[in-house]
């Protein structure tokens, strides 16, 4: 499927992106132990650095730009795992991980096909749609994950809101891949903290 895309970088990346992410199910589900993530994380950071230097993985680095988007995805994944599987509150890696995963994915993807109205942020150009595609995501994936460990309440509607509005600015004010790191863990961050403050009350 990579060799069909080779001529467009950026949908071999995104599709991938968004694939790999939804190991971190398999991990929640699974109870997989957080040892197994964060050896995961390392070792799929170290081989993205290598990458960089060498022709490891041409379709997904080679994006026609400077990025370290590839090694925060995989740093990401270490962080939020030692963390939230610390706390025995695995929901919030899940959550932080597929909002990065499947909004900034799709955000991307939408704003090559459909995004025609553009805007500049630290010299990068965003579109509107791709932008809107990821707060749509977002908001449907916190969602999902609050109303299925959290149960269906206005504080969980008004967490995942917020969540999906700072994860639509981290991304929008992103540079060199950095919203690979800033929206999952800002992402995830919001939402656990924002839901020990409601549920405190």
């Amino acid at each position: 499927m990579v060799n069909r895309f080779t001529e467009k970088p950026e949908i071999v990346r995104k599709i991938v992106h968004i694939g790999t992410g939804n190991v971190i199910l398999i991990a929640w589900w699974l109870d997989i132990p957080a040892s197994v993530g964060i050896t995961a994380s390392i070792l799929a950071s170290a081989i993205t650095l290598l990458s960089y230097r060498l022709p490891i993985l041409p379709g997904i680095n080679s994006v026609g730009r400077q990025s370290l988007g590839t090694f925060f995805y995989s740093v990401s994944f270490g962080i939020l795992v030692a963390w939230f599987w610390y706390l025995q509150q695995p929901q919030y890696a899940a959550l932080g991980i597929l909002v990065m995963t499947w909004g900034d994915g799709l955000a991307a993807l939408i704003g090559q096909r459909f995004g025609k109205h553009k805007y500049k942020v630290f010299g990068t150009e965003k579109s509107w749609e791709g932008s809107l595609a990821m707060m749509l995501v977002s908001y449907l994936v916190s969602s999902l994950i609050l109303i299925g460990t959290q149960g269906s309440n206005w504080q969980t509607w008004a967490v995942s809101l917020l969540v999906a509005v700072i994860a639509t600015a981290l991304e929008a004010v992103s540079f060199l891949g950095i919203d690979n790191l800033t929206v999952p863990l800002g992402s995830a961050a919001l939402a656990f903290f924002l839901s020990q403050l409601v549920l405190s009350y």
